[in-house]
């Protein structure tokens, strides 16, 4: 059974945390931190192989979780990263955002890829937070964690030719005719329950070969839904030529041929309008009953008059099937000549996926309730993630980036009162003790300027005074 839709969820390898060491050796006084950096998490990579021909392995396993980063450790050594996380995928699959349906990539070439869940970022030893007013920092980050989120997987058949047309028509056993392939056929509406593909040869070994496919379920009303054209329909977007398979004879209800070509062309529009600017050849199909001899003359005339190519055929004799593989065949040629001229005449770039960046420095601040406030932006997310708050100066740091970005402000103009609630990312903060720290990191912030300058003052007075001596 074909498989080809999937949910899975994906999440990227925590970063590794940043270490808070310093160098202590007999014969090196004052040493300094030493912390090294946590090492960075693995992606989980989506990655296209030929030999996968459907979705089935995604119904036994839906989680898949990149390795994490090791922490970093003295003597300024950092994690390992962690190695990225492959899930191979047929040639031909979608992938589509669980909340807004936004397609993320449609992965069609061999060993193309593409990064669903990046890794998190390691975290920064006390190492990089040495200053000359900070000699011992006793700060460290914790490791990003890597981005996780279910996605929608989709496969859609690459076939070079689609046939279609109303269950019964003859499209299977015309698969059957002209490839190897033997998919299941009856004389009952829905034989084909999933599409099937065959590989056609033209001109003997050293001819053309092309794929052709099956695409059952087509009846009116399939692009709402009704019946299970909704269901394969998608797999007609990959084809380059489609074939119209049409029972000439009507049926053994009697139908108006005519109204059939009408009813599955309206359907394919309806689903996809650029499904009918492809090329098109017509099938009249099942001419070895005297029901479709006596329609012939009238189906030639309406074809004719919309200038399609109308072949007349058997598929269950094998009448007029070598001319229509031979037409489908040449146009599929012309094709790629168009398409190579095309590509001749502007350079073609080669197609690549990647995550969207947010702005680092963007932020909002909302109010949720009366006591509940809430930040959100990519950059203080992420940095409220990676700040260890068991640490004091962490919590310091953290303070200053709110002022200086202007979070607090906004924060007040807000309306916030102390022992409010503010979310930032996954933490709940209170607002009197963020108030309080935010003060004493102003004060000290200032008190330090002002060291600064004193010092170097004096640094300069002593110099001063030792050239005079000189």
């Amino acid at each position: 059974m074909l498989i080809d839709r999937a949910r899975i969820y994906v999440k990227g390898g925590d970063g590794g945390s940043g270490s808070m060491s310093f160098r202590r050796e007999k014969y090196v006084p004052e040493g300094g931190p030493d912390g090294g950096d946590g090492g960075r998490g693995g992606d989980v990579v989506l990655r296209v192989r030929e030999n996968i021909t459907s979705l089935l392995a995604f119904q036994f396993n839906q989680h898949y979780k990149a390795e994490q980063g090791q922490g970093g450790t003295g003597v300024q050594k950092t994690g390992k990263s962690g190695h990225h996380l492959y899930v191979d995928v047929p040639p031909g699959t979608v992938v589509f955002n669980e909340i807004s349906g936004e397609i993320l990539a449609d992965l069609t070439e061999p060993d193309e890829t593409y990064v669903i869940a990046r890794g998190g970022k390691g975290g920064l030893g006390n190492t990089h937070f040495k200053s000359s007013i900070r000699q011992t920092p006793r700060i460290a980050e914790l490791g990003e964690p890597g981005v996780e989120r279910w996605v929608k997987l989709e496969l859609r058949i690459i076939a070079d030719v689609g046939l279609v047309g109303l269950p019964n028509a003859g499209k299977s056993t015309l698969l059957a005719s002209a490839s190897a392939a033997r998919p299941k056929i009856a004389d009952y509406p829905f034989t084909t329950l999933e599409p099937n593909l065959g590989v056609v040869a033209v001109g003997g070994i050293s001819g053309q070969t092309f794929v052709m496919a099956d695409v059952p379920g087509l009846i009116e009303g399939a692009a709402t839904g009704y019946g299970l054209g909704h269901e394969f329909l998608r797999h007609v977007k990959r084809t380059k030529v489609l074939v119209h398979v049409l029972d000439a004879s009507g049926g053994l209800e009697g139908r108006n041929p005519l109204a059939d070509f009408n009813a599955i062309n309206a359907e394919l529009e309806e689903y996809d309008g650029e499904l009918l600017e492809r090329p098109m050849i017509v099938a009249l199909n099942k001419v070895d009953l005297p029901e479709a001899v006596a329609n012939l003359p009238r189906l030639k005339r309406a074809m004719t008059r919309r200038k399609l190519p109308t072949f007349v055929i058997s598929s269950a004799t094998g009448e007029g099937v070598q001319p229509l593989m031979n037409a489908i065949s040449t146009t599929l040629r012309d094709l790629a000549r168009d398409q190579k001229e095309a590509a001749s005449r502007q350079k073609k770039e080669k197609r690549t996926y990647t995550l969207a960046d947010a702005n680092e420095s963007a932020w909002a601040v909302k109010r949720l309730s009366r006591h509940h406030f809430e930040v959100t932006g990519a950059g203080i997310e992420r940095f409220t993630k990676m700040t260890n708050f068991d640490l004091d100066e962490a919590g310091d740091r953290f303070q200053k980036v709110l002022t200086a970005s202007g979070i607090n402000q906004e924060l007040t103009r807000s309306g916030i009162e102390p022992g409010d609630v503010v979310h930032i990312a996954d933490k709940e903060l209170v607002w009197g003790h963020m108030e309080e720290l935010g003060v004493e990191a102003e004060k000290y912030s200032r008190r330090t300027a002002a060291e600064r300058k004193a010092s170097r003052k004096r640094n300069a007075g002593t110099y001063e005074e030792q050239d005079e001596v000189e």
